[in-house]
């Protein structure tokens, strides 16, 4: 990491004290025989939205660039507890937006032309670089799908209300998601199954359990696919069609079906009421003008047009998200999990609206630069999603590629 943060902007802090110790610890216990599982002494790196005790938590923004939240998040702790090794704080595009941070742009490894895409950053491109064998993101909005697309990295966006946000920066409390980055569908499965399930501060929370066996392959499940996005013009159409028959020659019978048609764009302006409020001493103090990126379309500016929503719009936009959710389940009841485009159609953005899992996959590369395609399913279904998810990608050999640096 000290070697390619320099090319890359990765890494906003390092814990090396922490992560020494913390390796010490755990060479220790496993030479008595304590073994914890699979992630004892392995190395992580988690977004700077989410505090670790001893270190600054950034949140990508120069106003918070020393801000000391003295606590483990959940997420931090809970892998403490499993064994793995915090080596480090990794980039976030302020305030979860973009891969702009007080520190430059972060690159993505493919292309050091190129940003990794933004939001997780730092940990999408901690990952594909191999600095890392797995890194934590949060996704409000595409947060985890879009930087591990362009950075050829997997990704698991879990259900709303599965993963713990104490301790994390909170943007918009009602989308909030916080899931892994890794290698493969496998790594994120065992990463997430440290992390999942409530922890009594977090009240979003459910208790549901979470059943993966990643050697059950797809024998009985019901695979949709969104025939009318697939069939669009749009840039990654090359490499999912050869995807969607790479899942047919496997054994996949691919079901069409359509998403519900409600105005899914329209209500991501939940998001700029939600991330108004949250950062409403900002706008009011005008400490938003210390922020890294302050051209027309940025945060500073979504947060103080939040404030001219009325609420009956945010009320009226939230009761069809709430007709959003009752629609997706009835299209759900006889389909286990559905594959899209990852960035074509509204799948991306009405997922998060509705709090449906993803995981994103490495399909391809488009002018040098890896592409993904996305699996669905059924909310609390991650283990399914993620079964489906990885025998495609055992089919595959994306994720055996490494950008040269």
């Amino acid at each position: 990491m000290k070697k390619y943060n320099e090319k890359l902007f990765c890494v906003v802090t390092l814990t090396e004290e922490r992560a020494l110790a913390e390796a010490r610890q755990a060479d220790a216990e496993i030479k008595a025989g304590r073994y914890k599982g699979i992630l004892h002494g392995i190395p992580y790196g988690a977004k700077d939205l989410l505090a670790a005790k001893g270190y600054p938590t950034t949140w990508g923004s120069p106003i918070y660039k020393n801000q000391m939240i003295e606590q483990d998040a959940a997420v931090v702790r809970r892998l403490r507890e499993a064994g793995a090794v915090l080596a480090a704080k990794l980039s976030v595009g302020e305030f979860a937006w973009g891969d702009v941070w007080f520190g430059g742009i972060t690159r993505n490894p493919w292309n050091l032309n190129q940003g990794s895409s933004g939001f997780s950053a730092g940990s999408a491109s901690a990952v594909a670089a191999g600095l890392l064998p797995f890194a934590i993101g949060t996704e409000t909005l595409g947060s985890i799908v879009s930087p591990a697309t362009v950075c050829g990295t997997t990704g698991l966006r879990p259900t709303y209300g599965r993963v713990s946000r104490d301790g994390c920066m909170a943007l918009s409390w009602s989308m909030d998601k916080i899931g892994p980055i890794a290698r493969t569908v496998e790594d994120c499965a065992v990463v997430f199954n440290a992390i999942y399930g409530p922890d009594g501060k977090d009240q979003h929370v459910r208790n549901f359990p979470f059943n993966y066996d990643g050697t059950q392959g797809i024998k009985g499940l019901r695979i949709g696919y969104v025939k009318a996005d697939f069939e669009r013009n749009y840039p990654f159409k090359q490499q999912d069609s050869l995807a969607l028959a790479k899942m047919r020659e496997i054994g996949m019978e691919l079901i069409p079906m359509e998403l519900p048609t409600l105005p899914v764009r329209e209500l991501s302006m939940i998001i700029s009421c939600e991330g108004g409020a949250a950062f409403d001493e900002l706008t009011r103090t005008n400490m938003d003008d210390q922020m890294v990126r302050q051209v027309k379309n940025a945060w500073p500016n979504v947060f103080r047009a939040g404030r001219f929503i009325p609420a009956v719009e945010y009320i009226q936009a939230n009761r069809i998200r709430t007709l959003l959710i009752e629609e997706m389940a009835k299209k759900l009841q006889n389909i286990d999990v559905y594959v899209a485009p990852s960035w074509a159609g509204s799948n991306l953005t009405l997922t998060n609206l509705t709090g449906h899992p993803s995981v994103v996959v490495p399909n391809g590369f488009r002018n040098g630069t890896p592409v993904s395609i996305t699996f669905t399913g059924k909310l609390y279904g991650e283990g399914v999603l993620l079964q489906v998810a990885k025998t495609y990608q055992d089919a595959t050999d994306f994720r055996k590629k490494h950008p040269s640096l």
